[in-house]
Parts: C-alpha cells; structure tokens; sequence
C-alpha cells in the first residue's frame, strides 16, 4: 500500500471527511481491520485565508509547497490538497515534488465524463467561482461549467465560509442552495459540483434535482486507487 500525503486544514472540517473516507474505503477494499496508511500536513487555515484575502497566491504556493515537500520527505507517495481552491496554485506546488499531485479538478472531469454530464454548476469558493482556473481547466478537458448569479456566488462563499467551515450547517442555508440550483436546472445545468470540500457537509448529491458529484468523495477515491493499485473491493466471500 503506499502512502497518501494529504495537505488538510482548509478547514480542519473538510479534512476530517477525508480521513474517514479514504480509511472506510481501504477498508472496504482490503476488509477486515484494514485502514490507510496516511501521513496529514494540517496547516493554520487562519494563516491561509489571510493570504487568499490578500491575493497572495504566490505566497500560498510557498505554504503548502512547503507542506508538500515535508510529506514527500516523511514518505508518502502521492499527495492531495484537500480542499478546491488551493488547486489555484496546484501546479506550484505539485513542481516542488517528484511524487504525483492527485489533481481535484482532473479526477471530478473524468466523473462527469463517465456519466456523460457536459453543463455542470459550480457551487464554491468565490476564488474557485470568479478567478478562471476551474473553469478553465474544466475545459481543455471538454467540460463547459456554470456559476451562479453574482449575488448567489456571494451567497455560497459565505455559507462556505462563515458556516460550513466553523462547523456550523444550517437548514436554511441548505435551502438557499437548493434554491441556486434550481435556477441552474432553468438554465440549462444538467449537473451539480460540490466544488468545495466542505460542501458534503450540508448538501447530499444524491438528493439533489441534478445529479451531484461531490469532490471530496471523488478526490478520496483517486487516492485510495492510487494507494492500493486498483485492486478490487472485498466480497462477503472473500472477507
């Protein structure tokens, strides 16, 4: 099994989602008391939302090219940063390492790819949203993805950030979601992505109008696939 390197703390909330996903599906695949083999670089979030405040892109670079040099040092074979919006500087960090970078963005392209879906609707961060790089890349890999109205970005930014990642999930906001996707579904959406890692947290993709795909669920699932080589999941049998 090789070991994954997760950059987490982008909230400590969305980090936690990930531990336990990638620990319930080696276990699913291995059985038994099986889990991962895991090592966490969980940085001060507070330090880089200051810096996402500021633009400083290029000094988050430097944060968790740091951070992911340190894992690569202590062992792990690939690495994962768990959150959407710091894939800004993906490419930054992933050059600081010579171990594969499991991009978020790539691995929810070949999710909707695999379902067909071509009109997505971004809910995320309003840097993931407003600064290009999502929608950029989404398309050099044949994806054309929307993002909502102007005040219903700032809606979403702010139930990202003033509620999901201090722990806080309301069902008013869950409304206020569903209410954007609706709109989506109007105009023309034929699917949802939960761009940021935290929003698991309060919406299900499987209750959604459109099919949702979820980026921390598919972000996990490409590590343990790394981790474990593709081997098959256990059956009852087998276990």
């Amino acid at each position: 099994m090789e070991t994954i390197g997760l950059i987490g703390g982008m909230s400590f909330e969305s980090s936690a989602v990930y531990y336990r996903l990638v620990n319930e599906m080696v276990r699913a695949r291995r059985g038994g008391l099986a889990s991962a083999e895991i090592i966490l670089h969980s940085v001060n979030f507070e330090e880089i939302v200051a810096l996402q405040k500021a633009g400083d892109w290029a000094g988050a670079a430097r944060r968790l090219g740091d951070a992911a040099e340190r894992l690569q040092a202590a062992g792990a074979g690939c690495i994962l940063i768990c959150t959407n919006t710091m894939h800004l500087i993906a490419d930054e960090v992933a050059a600081k390492v010579s171990v594969p970078l499991i991009h978020i963005i790539d691995e929810t392209a070949k999710s909707l790819q695999a379902a067909g879906r071509k009109r997505p609707l971004l809910l995320a961060t309003r840097y993931t949203m407003e600064h290009g790089f999502y929608g950029e890349r989404m398309k050099s890999l044949g994806l054309d993805i929307m993002v909502p109205e102007a005040a219903d970005r700032t809606t979403v930014h702010d139930i990202i950030f003033n509620e999901l990642c201090a722990g806080r999930v309301h069902d008013r906001s869950r409304e206020k979601l569903i209410d954007i996707i609706d709109r989506a579904v109007e105009n023309g959406a034929d699917s949802i992505i939960l761009g940021c890692t935290e929003i698991c947290l309060i919406l299900d993709p499987d209750r959604l109008p459109l099919p949702g795909f979820d980026t921390t669920t598919i972000h996990a699932r490409a590590a343990v696939e790394f981790a474990l080589g593709g081997e098959e999941e256990e059956t009852e049998e087998a276990a």
